[in-house]
């Protein structure tokens, strides 16, 4: 079953555990990374464990339970069909280890460059810019119209708010005036 690579499946959202044990019945190999998050309600505050990757679940598939894992309750599609779409058992393997070893893993969104964006906190609130850079923070990339020069400002992505993905061609930037 090594050899086996893993396939990643699309499932219904807020169904990842459902399609596992549904998986487990049907004795296809699956993992569903869980992170665990402390979740605030009016009387109390609980810890919950949640899907790292909400909408995928991951499956070693093979010919013979093709059919049996495509099949089940709450998969919508199985993501690509060559290697490059699949999922290392090294990947993985990293995944499970850092989850066991009380490492802080949480989903992170996706920001590409090219995405306007508002920033929410600090002296720059309200300003919008464009992404141009990721990494441990997120650069952005603002105008300022009266002189025609541009700076760029590293910001928390949850300092953030997505006005509208990048629509230009590759490699092209659009940026804002400062203060727009």
């Amino acid at each position: 079953m090594q050899n086996i690579p893993w396939h990643v499946l699309h499932v219904l959202s807020n169904h990842e555990n459902r399609v596992a044990q549904h998986l487990t019945v049907r004795c296809v190999e699956h993992y569903v990374p869980l992170y665990r998050e402390k979740v605030k309600w009016t009387d109390r505050t609980k810890v919950t464990e949640r899907p790292l990757f909400s909408g995928y679940v991951f499956a070693r598939i093979s010919a013979q339970n093709r059919i049996a894992a495509i099949s089940t309750p709450g998969v919508l599609r199985v993501l690509g069909d060559d290697l490059r779409d699949m999922v290392s058992e090294e990947e993985l393997g990293r995944i499970r280890q850092g989850l066991t070893g009380g490492l802080l893993l949480q989903p992170h969104p996706q920001v590409p460059v090219g995405t306007r964006v508002r920033i929410l906190v600090g002296a720059f609130t309200g300003v919008e810019g464009v992404v141009s850079e990721m990494r441990k923070q997120c650069r952005v990339v603002l105008s300022l119209a009266a002189v025609r020069q541009s700076f760029s400002l590293e910001i928390g992505i949850d300092d953030l708010i997505i006005l509208d993905h990048p629509t230009g061609a590759p490699g092209t930037r659009i940026i804002p005036a400062y203060g727009n």
